[in-house]
């Protein structure tokens, strides 16, 4: 069976590679972005199964990457978790109309909680 991947866009280079090792030891196929422009084509040509994505980044914010991405046929359907430090009452209530599967507060979760999350998402 073909591994499910997973796209990091996460502008934290040590929060990307940490998520990137926790979800490879746990058999996943993982791409990484550092900001939400590079991020969108990412998830255009890697087609992951779900999309951990941070809000606040250079170039392209999550607001405006799940915009994007949900303006088009291939990105209506894909699984996105928003993974931030931002508290959901902070962050635009548009997110609620584009589709967000979970939100997770970084301060708040531990990357095996997140793991054990996006295993769900996966349905494994």
């Amino acid at each position: 069976m073909a591994k499910q991947k997973i796209a990091i866009i996460e502008d934290d280079l040590a929060i990307s590679q940490m998520y990137r090792l926790k979800f490879e030891a746990e058999g996943y196929e993982i791409a990484v972005a550092e900001n939400g422009q590079v991020g969108l084509e990412l998830i255009k040509n890697f087609k992951p199964h779900v999309v951990l994505l941070d809000m606040m980044m250079p170039l392209m914010n999550g607001d405006e990457v799940l915009r994007h991405l949900r303006a088009e046929d291939w990105g209506q359907d894909i699984p996105v978790l928003i993974l931030t430090n931002v508290g959901k009452e902070e962050v635009s209530k548009s997110l609620d109309a584009l589709n967000v599967h979970s939100y997770i507060v970084k301060a708040e979760m531990t990357p095996k909680q997140v793991v054990e999350r996006i295993k769900e998402v996966l349905g494994g």
